[in-house]
């Protein structure tokens, strides 16, 4: 499998969706009434509204775990015993023995 289809098939967003998703929150303005449909459109079209608002609403939680602490970074380590799993997709690179040995 092509390791540039995986994140997508896990989440429905590919890289380049998100990165257009990432540039179009940056430019619409968050009280436009037609907001999720602008971003929609921006991001290609292949999203509604509704899935663009959703995205939203994940990536706010995502920063919300991050900012309280409860996301450790550290490698090696085990989770502390109040880490929250969290339930939604997140995109992350799968490596392979090929590209690791680069």
């Amino acid at each position: 499998m092509d390791v540039n289809v995986f994140p997508k098939l896990v989440c429905g967003w590919s890289w380049e969706e998100n990165k257009l998703f990432e540039l179009a929150l940056a430019v619409v303005d968050e009280e436009d009434p037609q907001r999720w449909d602008v971003v929609a459109a921006l991001v290609g079209g292949k999203k509604s509204a509704e899935d663009v608002q959703k995205h939203y609403v994940i990536l706010l939680e995502d920063l919300q775990v991050i900012e309280s602490g409860k996301l450790d970074h550290k490698l090696g380590q085990q989770p502390p015993k109040n880490y929250v799993q969290v339930d939604h997709c997140t995109q992350s690179v799968c490596w392979t023995d090929e590209t690791n040995n680069y």
